[in-house]
């Protein structure tokens, strides 16, 4: 059988996270309904990452055995067709039958954004999280900078993770205005893996830092002490995009 992996891009506002669950709408549930019923038969979906409920993607990869080949430029629009309008496949190629949307990516890009105004923005309310007052963007990057490399992150690790260690390797955590607004912030945090809703704590931590509840040089410290009560709170999930995964 051809393996086929595609891009989808989904808004989680809806979504009790990607993978299959009962009771719960899943990104995972509805790919596949829209599968079976393009291919007539019973068809399972791995994807690259679980993204928490409420999460959102612009580039999350699943992979999938299909019975025949639709060519890779009509593959997406065949499936956006069955689906709902918070779920779309952006781009889609065919793979190698050992090919692996979970175990072959290099690493994944996440980005947390803020938007930080004396008035809320009902426009933005869905994909960021919103903070009246706004924080020193300055010191936030200065406390970014500690981030990059692999450290123990048992500090950035919420309780209820399945993960057999704590540690972890990431490529850098860049905090930055975005495009001419000054009020909306993004928090860019690259990696190889992470663990359960660790960059929403990282984001968390770099809010602290950025309101002066914490100073930006502390975060060797905290990294180092491996408690999770030294860390920021856990951001929602509202304000977190995966934004790339790398192949």
């Amino acid at each position: 059988m051809p393996r086929i992996a595609f891009i989808t891009e989904f808004d989680g506002t809806d979504f009790a996270g990607f993978q299959s669950q009962e009771n719960a709408r899943a990104v995972q549930d509805v790919l596949e309904t829209a599968l079976e019923e393009l291919y007539k038969t019973k068809i399972r979906l791995t994807g690259c990452s679980r993204t928490d409920a409420g999460v959102h993607a612009r580039c999350h990869l699943s992979h999938a055995d299909v019975p025949f080949v639709i060519p890779e430029d009509r593959f997406p629009l065949a499936m956006n067709a069955l689906l709902p309008d918070d779920v779309a496949v952006r781009k889609s190629f065919y793979v190698s039958d050992d090919f692996s949307a979970r175990f072959d990516i290099k690493g994944k890009r996440y980005i947390y954004r803020i938007y930080s105004s004396p008035a809320r923005s009902p426009l933005l309310d869905r994909n960021a999280y919103y903070c009246p007052v706004k924080p020193d963007i300055a010191k936030m990057q200065k406390a970014a900078g500690f981030f990059a490399g692999e450290h123990d992150f048992a500090a950035f690790c919420a309780s209820g993770g399945s993960q057999k260690t704590t540690v972890r390797r990431l490529f850098g955590v860049k905090v930055s205005a975005a495009g001419d607004d000054p009020c909306r912030i993004e928090i860019e945090v690259s990696g190889e893996a992470f663990l359960y809703n660790m960059v929403r704590i990282i984001a968390g931590t770099l809010l602290y830092a950025g309101q002066g509840k914490i100073a930006p040089d502390d975060i060797p410290d905290i990294i180092g002490s491996r408690d999770r009560r030294l860390a920021g709170k856990t951001l929602p999930a509202k304000g977190l995009t995966l934004e790339e995964v790398y192949l």
